[in-house]
């Protein structure tokens, strides 16, 4: 990390409890401006739980800070004004809403009163949703439903975009293209922290990343070093 580079995202010493039962013990992370960075790992390892947490869905024990600001007692509403957003695993899209509709409330969350420019940002990254942007939701095909989850966390022009799982039961070429819109992403300037099954796709569009394994982090480096890791290859790369 250069030194004019910031911190944008700093998670200190998290511990994170369903009950009495603790999913995330003594984590701690950070994300720069314009950063990529991947947290890989089995599923039940923590990482959607983790994301959620960051997010306030959850609560969390320990230091969080988003642009220089305490996050720690801040509501969902407040994180995503801020400028954070999650694109969940499931989507979570109105499917009875077509996909302009869907759009738009992503603007209306953080209290956008035009949202033009940003529709056409999304459509820019996004042309299939412009193509398809008076179909219902529900009837688009997987890859397109995450696109429209993608783009309307980007409505609301957020300085960290957290994407939980992108790729999940989506085809290689659609895959391919959700990657490569990622890392599009980085260079309009939006920060990215990833969680992704694909160890090897995630690797290679991230700067840094971490390794989770039943709560904890086990490993932490660069991208290209974690990928050369023999251990993570075994378990993660299939080599």
């Amino acid at each position: 990390m250069s030194a004019s580079t910031r911190n944008l995202l700093q998670l200190t010493d998290a511990h994170i409890a369903y009950g009495k039962v603790e999913a995330v013990r003594g984590v701690s992370l950070d994300v720069a401006e314009g950063e990529i960075v991947t947290i890989i790992g089995a599923n039940g390892a923590g990482k959607t739980t983790l994301l959620n947490a960051i997010m306030g869905i959850l609560p969390l024990r320990g230091g969080v800070t988003f642009a220089g600001t305490d996050f720690a007692r801040l509501e969902i509403e407040d994180r995503v004004a801020a400028g954070l957003s999650l694109v969940p695993e499931h989507r979570e899209l109105f499917t009875a809403m077509n996909v302009e509709d869907n759009l738009r409330l992503g603007a209306f969350r953080v209290g956008k009163s035009s949202p033009a420019q940003s529709l056409d940002r999304v459509y820019a990254l996004f042309p299939r949703l412009k193509e398809r942007r008076r179909q219902l939701a529900g009837t688009l095909s997987g890859g397109e439903q995450q696109m429209l989850a993608m783009g309307r966390a980007l409505m609301g022009v957020p300085k960290l975009l957290m994407l939980d799982e992108p790729s999940l039961g989506l085809a290689p070429t659609i895959v391919a293209d959700i990657f490569r819109t990622i890392t599009e992403l980085r260079g309009s300037g939006v920060s990215v922290l990833l969680v992704e099954q694909n160890a090897q796709a995630a690797l290679q569009i991230a700067g840094r990343a971490y390794v989770m394994e039943l709560g904890e982090f086990v490993l932490a480096g660069t991208a290209k070093d974690i990928a050369a890791n023999a251990g993570v290859a075994a378990s993660y790369l299939g080599f």
